[in-house]
């Protein structure tokens, strides 16, 4: 299994945050929301991760709670990939207005998107 989130499945460029954004669909589970879009078109999955501004106001409590999200990512790749696809563009949100206790509390959240 590989266990690396490389710069090639970062999602970075506008063009495709934009067509994210038009055509994609929003799940919800717990605190995560994700936004996602399948397409033969696109030749490599790529993920972004995104904590609002307006509820962590300093930037260590974002940058903290983006780490989180991208090693939940990291570490269920193989699970994320069997559910949104190979070929998909994807946006993990943390949308809740308070930390999250511990890694464990975002791993479960983010395992449920899988179920629904």
């Amino acid at each position: 299994m590989n266990f690396k989130y490389p710069r090639e499945e970062k999602l970075k460029q506008k063009k495709d945050i934009s067509l994210l954004f038009e055509k994609g669909k929003w799940t919800t589970c717990g605190n995560i929301r994700i936004i996602t879009f399948s397409s033969d078109e696109i030749l490599q999955h790529k993920v972004g991760v995104s904590v609002s501004k307006k509820y962590f106001k300093k930037a260590t409590d974002r940058n903290r709670l983006k780490r989180l999200l991208r090693e939940v990512y990291r570490l269920n790749k193989e699970e994320f990939l069997q559910k949104f696809g190979e070929n998909s563009l994807n946006m993990l949100f943390y949308i809740s207005k308070e930390k999250p206790k511990s890694y464990k509390e975002i791993e479960r959240d983010f395992l449920k998107l899988f179920r629904k």
